[in-house]
């Protein structure tokens, strides 16, 4: 099995009820509404899923709905937990509810030297035949994978196929680049450096924004990657102020805010986050009305 690693790929928000379990009929919707954006595929349980917060069955249900949601469109699962172990079950789960890929995390609480770090995702790769993309983002996770050591672990696993650069270094993608040429596709996991990383040569973005707006995420995307930069800065910056809601730690509440914005979601949080109060409130609220009220006509 293999997957197109080009395009857009939402890392999906998980969707909750009134009473605090997952939406299905909504997260289904939504699932749909993001393909017919011409989305390339999901990613779901990501951080943006707020992974960490569901219970197993809950990430399998989560799982399922999405994969008949998407019909003929590849569904990556986002693969952490606190152990080896349960990252491992979580693979092969996965792969038996019908997901075509795995994007793959540092163990959620411990960070150590790359024999360790690299022996946890290596378990992980080894536990399915699906590709796998290495999840890097030292900031949320305090594993640092260095270039050199993702080619290391690209050279022993045939189908680990793609990573996902989270660093915020652009010369990550760059180094990759030298490193490995094409034997890996380059995510750029960061919303507000996508035009910079597909000039630098990542062919995909795992993107946080286009939860709320599809059908401008994958025109950037698609400008920056054949080059056409004058027209896709016109819509970058109009997207900017909100692109960098996906980088600050309330990022969750921040995106499903968006949503809620323009009827697609609620703000609805699991703790121990918490819905945006106050001055933070009104300063989302002003940054996203004014860019809906500038939003670019389709």
């Amino acid at each position: 099995m293999t997957i197109d690693w080009t395009g857009v790929f939402p890392a999906i928000t998980t969707p909750f009820t009134q009473n605090g379990g997952v939406d299905h009929a909504f997260l289904s919707r939504h699932t749909a509404w993001l393909l017919a954006a011409e989305c390339r595929g999901i990613v779901a349980l990501g951080s943006l899923g707020e992974s960490a917060t569901l219970a197993r069955a809950e990430k399998l249900a989560v799982l399922e709905t999405v994969v008949i949601a998407a019909r003929d469109r590849p569904v990556v699962a986002g693969i952490a937990g606190l152990s080896t172990n349960e990252a491992v079950e979580l693979a092969r789960a996965a792969e038996a509810a019908g997901c075509r890929g795995l994007m793959v995390l540092p163990p959620y609480a411990y960070s150590t030297d790359e024999r360790e770090m690299a022996g946890h995702v290596s378990s992980v790769i080894e536990a399915t035949s699906l590709p796998c993309m290495l999840y890097n983002n030292p900031l949320a996770y305090r594993t640092d994978f260095l270039p050199p050591q993702i080619v290391r672990l690209a050279e022993r696993h045939a189908n680990l196929t793609a990573v996902k650069e989270s660093s915020g270094d652009i010369r990550r993608i760059t180094a990759l680049r030298a490193l490995c040429d094409d034997r890996l596709a380059i995510a750029i996991g960061v919303d507000d450096l996508v035009v910079e990383a597909t000039a630098a040569g990542a062919v995909c973005w795992i993107a946080g924004l286009v939860n709320a707006f599809p059908r401008e995420s994958v025109a950037l995307f698609e400008l920056a990657a054949t080059g056409e930069y004058d027209r896709a800065t016109a819509i970058y910056h109009w997207m900017l102020p909100l692109l960098r809601m996906d980088t600050v730690p309330k990022f969750v509440q921040l995106i499903k805010l968006c949503q809620e914005r323009v009827d697609m979601g609620t703000a609805r949080v699991r703790a121990p986050r918490l819905p945006l109060v106050g001055d933070e409130l009104a300063e989302a609220d002003a940054t996203i009305r004014a860019a809906l009220a500038r939003r670019p006509s389709w």
